[in-house]
């Protein structure tokens, strides 16, 4: 292998690290003694991502079902909020209404 081919090489494998350790820092530790609690997370206060979005700060209205914030364990079901996520039992994201091409 050529030296400016094993220089790109690991040059490009450097940036896939830290491309990783970025995802990975997005996602926070579990805290010591403390559960996921699903549907109790406000717009905007989520601790990590979902299905419909990769990042924690993202939920788009406050107690969806699959947007969750860790809490104490024991606390949650206290809270409203459940273990597990769940679809359709708790209040869904405003409907965005669609665009018509004209002014509202």
């Amino acid at each position: 292998m050529k030296t400016p081919t094993k220089f790109a090489t690991a040059a490009i494998a450097g940036l896939l690290g830290l491309g990783l350790s970025a995802v990975a820092a997005d996602h926070p530790a579990t805290p010591k003694d403390s559960e996921k609690c699903y549907g109790v997370a406000k717009k905007g206060k989520n601790d990590c991502g979902t299905a419909k979005h990769a990042c924690g700060g993202e939920a788009k209205a406050d107690n969806l079902p699959d947007e969750w914030k860790y809490m104490a364990k024991g606390t949650c079901e206290k809270a409203g909020g459940k273990l597990t996520a769940t679809a359709g039992d708790a209040k869904k994201a405003p409907a965005e209404k669609p665009y018509t091409g004209s002014p509202g």
